[in-house]
């Protein structure tokens, strides 16, 4: 579909039109909507009908911690500042395995980065396998490498090529394995290191075209500051704004002016971080957003759709860190309640089915009462407390029995 405004709806299973759209776009052409299978029709003529901002090349759909989708309007010049700083910093232009969905800027950033090489990717299908992808990686006749996945993959990727010195090998041809989405472990990167993988920890969003901070430094013309604890970001990778909300794009974007006179425009990220001996550390986040394997996701959308159900009117969302896939969604509820509650499959299945995977409940905590702030809101940090409270006493009395059995 094509909106008056020309932007162009391409659906992502179409890799040769999407393709092919995308190097038009980058070229001055019709810009882009890359659209995922199961996305809804209203969705989609929505965006359509919603006006461009001038200069626009790609439209990508995200979340924030507002718990509204926003769609982000990026450049072309954008896009390109991007892929091209990150093959400087790589070495040299090369050939890519995609194996992140390409609707998300991490999936189509390599699209942008392959048609900037000259050099088609390979993509891997089907759910995530480890030996899958790596038999993938044979298809690939580029003397340089890259892939880009999420932590979760390339823990994978690493218990495998642990046990088998050929997976390893093949994982070692990658120049480059570039993973980003949540921070990265210590244990992770020594095992990374141990196995002579090329590791390169990314850290971005679609508001800045993807990663423009590698290994905690500025790629490009990338520029970094932190102001009252939060990572905000300069540079050419930054998106024109959100479309059809001038007010988000006003508070999330802002001009000033320097001491030399010069204007630099700002991205706020809404991360907490610091900056030693100009190394970037991100040491959380500043809003209602936990990132899961990758995907972002709202801790409001979750509690919209778990408290449509019988029972979960008063549901709260949390995040709570996960060994695999670093932070999961956890639920408290009081007791009680005149509803009959739907069961705790019934709303995970309901989450799934609106907001994906990444977003479905791990846990579910029972208390007598909420701890309210005096207008009435849920207090988060209160409950976030006694959740990890709950947390450390689970812990403490499997540890227990494990030694008692012991």
């Amino acid at each position: 579909m094509t909106s008056h405004s020309g932007l162009r709806a391409i659906p992502t299973d179409d890799r040769a039109w999407l393709l092919a759209a995308l190097q038009d776009a980058l070229a001055g052409g019709a810009p882009v909507l890359p659209v995922p299978p199961g996305t809804s029709d209203e969705v989609v003529r929505e965006l359509l009908e919603t006006p461009l901002l001038e200069g626009t090349a790609l439209v990508v759909r995200t979340s924030g911690s507002s718990g509204i989708p926003k769609a982000v309007a990026l450049s072309a010049s954008a896009l390109t500042a991007s892929a091209d700083a990150t093959h400087e910093r790589f070495g040299g232009p090369g050939q890519w395995l995609v194996a992140l969905p390409t609707h998300l800027i991490s999936g189509v950033q390599m699209l942008v980065r392959s048609a900037r090489a000259g050099i088609d990717p390979v993509f891997f299908d089907g759910a995530f396998d480890p030996a899958a992808l790596l038999s993938a990686a044979d298809a690939m006749t580029a003397e340089r490498r890259y892939v880009s996945l999420v932590p979760v993959q390339l823990s994978r990727l690493l218990d495998l090529a642990a046990a088998d010195a050929d997976a390893a090998e093949t994982l070692r041809r990658f120049d480059a394995v570039l993973v980003g989405g949540q921070a990265i472990s210590v244990a992770m990167r020594q095992r990374c290191h141990e196995l002579g993988v090329a590791l390169k920890r990314s850290y971005g969003m679609t508001e800045t075209a993807g990663g423009c901070v590698y290994d905690g430094v500025e790629i490009g013309e990338t520029r970094v500051r932190i102001r009252d604890g939060e990572v905000q970001l300069a540079g050419p990778t930054l998106a024109l704004g959100y479309l059809g909300d001038p007010q988000l794009t006003a508070a999330r974007f802002v001009t000033e002016t320097g001491r030399d006179g010069v204007p630099t425009r700002w991205y706020r990220t809404g991360d907490a971080g610091e900056l030693l001996g100009g190394m970037l550390t991100v040491t959380g986040r500043l809003d209602r957003v936990l990132i899961s394997g990758g995907v972002n996701v709202s801790l409001d959308e979750v509690e919209r759709v778990v408290r449509e159900l019988p029972g979960w009117a008063g549901a709260v969302a949390l995040a709570a860190p996960h060994p695999e896939w670093g932070e999961r969604v956890t639920l408290v509820v009081e007791l009680g309640g005149d509803d009959e509650r739907a069961d705790f499959a019934a709303v995970r299945e309901a989450v799934r089915a609106t907001l994906g995977a990444a977003a479905v409940p791990e846990w579910v905590t029972e208390t007598e009462a909420i701890p309210r702030l005096a207008g009435g809101k849920p207090d988060l940090a209160a409950l976030g407390e006694w959740i990890g409270r709950v947390r450390d006493s689970f812990r403490e009395t499997r540890r227990a029995a494990g030694e008692e059995q012991a």
